[in-house]
């Protein structure tokens, strides 16, 4: 990723992230809701707090990771926004926005995830040829 992408991205990240915690404080006080909004909170804060700690990781192997659990995060906060949405407790025209928005961000991370593990074995590749 270029640095110019890197710092978009980010601050793209950090936008969605105030979104969505503006969004869960105005979902109703009852069990359900605060229960699946405390998963959400979890789930959606963890996709930029694990990119941001990526961007110092000590190798590619280690970027991956993060890369890897932000991923993993995303999925996990397009099922919560879906039980939010499907049991109305969520406006569906914003569930949906997010939702769309942490579909782009999972392409991202994958594709990401894909070109550095080919960077990382091509680079073994390169040693043991060497």
């Amino acid at each position: 990723m270029s640095k110019q992408f890197t710092k978009q991205f980010k601050q793209r990240l950090y936008d969605f992230t105030l979104r969505l915690i503006k969004s869960l404080e105005g979902l109703d006080k009852d069990f359900i809701s605060r229960r699946l909004g405390d998963q959400l909170l979890r789930s959606g804060t963890s996709i930029l707090a694990n990119y941001v700690e990526g961007q110092s990781a000590s190798s590619k192997k280690d970027l991956i990771n993060f890369l890897i659990i932000a991923l993993k995060s995303s999925n996990e906060s397009k099922l919560w926004l879906s039980l939010l949405k499907d049991t109305q407790r969520i406006d569906k025209a914003l569930a949906n926005d997010f939702q769309n928005e942490l579909m782009e961000f999972s392409k991202i991370f994958a594709k990401s995830i894909l070109t550095l593990k080919k960077q990382v074995n091509d680079g073994k590749n390169l040693k043991s040829k060497i």
